[in-house]
């Protein structure tokens, strides 16, 4: 990328989203950050100012058709390029499927999957016509394992993984890259949101409460955010790319660990009984101790 390079971030307030932005702009790229509310980047231009740099906010929410094309577009008249798009705006929710009403899933897809689709879709017209591009998508490691107790958020982020591969196919004839990035778990904001249980059948409360307790176990222990950036500059910088990257607190672990299960294993660890077994197991098959002290 050379030293005009332009980055579009979405959901740059607040944890991978904040610190891809600020550091892109220190890496010196002219970085765009969206939010959906300027007044909630105050964090994001107090970073930016002590590291002595410029980050440019638009307000967008990716879940608007219209707000994504008026952003964007706000975006090329002022710079005439677009050299890189980091789809990381997104939203978690926890629910088993039994208990969650498809509106909630609608809701989550329409701004982990769709909203990446609603930003790609206006950037790549221009990065076509230059034939040079590299779009980022954010994805997870639940998007290459069924994380129990978490189906919209998980079903978002499968889709997004899927929608990124094919990307790749469709955009590599024009000079264009794809990078997915897979984080574990990573300081952010979205745990504090994302505490709910909703078990209004009472039938999975240990479903609930293995979840809970791997996010009791990992966020004490999760990634600094800048480190993420820093694989994010990394796929859009490197010379010798790759499709997918893994990071942050039990991303390798989880997802080589996942590949080396069958599915009938796999089930048969869901189907355990008693926590102690299933923390036993989890801990064999992954390499993460997630017991409760």
């Amino acid at each position: 990328m050379d030293d005009n390079a332009v980055a579009i971030v979405t959901g740059a307030n607040s944890g991978i989203g904040r610190a891809v932005a600020v550091h892109l702009a220190t890496k010196g790229f002219r970085v765009f950050g969206t939010v959906r509310q300027r007044a909630s980047a105050n964090k994001l231009l107090a970073l930016a100012e002590g590291a002595h740099i410029s980050i440019e906010l638009v307000e967008m929410d990716v879940a608007n058709d219209e707000s994504v094309s008026r952003a964007i577009g706000e975006v090329l008249d002022q710079t005439g390029r677009i050299d890189v798009l980091v789809n990381n705006a997104g939203i978690g929710t926890n629910g088993v499927v039994e208990e969650t009403p498809p509106s909630r899933f609608l809701e989550v897809m329409n701004v982990n999957l769709c909203g990446a689709v609603r930003c790609t879709q206006a950037v790549l017209p221009s990065m076509r016509a230059r034939a040079t591009g590299c779009i980022v998508n954010v994805t997870s490691v639940v998007g290459r394992f069924g994380a129990m107790a978490q189906a919209p958020y998980v079903a978002s982020k499968w889709a997004l993984e899927g929608a990124s591969e094919e990307l790749a196919l469709e955009v590599a004839p024009f000079g264009i890259r794809v990078a997915i990035i897979e984080p574990g778990v990573t300081k952010s904001a979205i745990f504090a949101k994302n505490v709910d249980v909703p078990n209004s059948s009472g039938a999975y409360g240990a479903q609930y409460r293995r979840m809970l307790q791997m996010y009791a176990t990992g966020i004490p222990n999760a990634t600094d955010p800048f480190e993420v950036a820093e694989v994010i500059h990394h796929a859009i910088a490197t010379d010798q790319p790759k499709l997918r990257y893994t990071m942050s607190w039990g991303g390798d672990g989880l997802v080589n660990g996942r590949a080396s299960l069958s599915d009938q294993d796999w089930v048969a660890m869901g189907a355990a009984l008693d926590d102690a077994d299933y923390y036993r197991r989890f801990e064999a098959a992954f390499g993460l101790a997630i017991a409760p002290p």
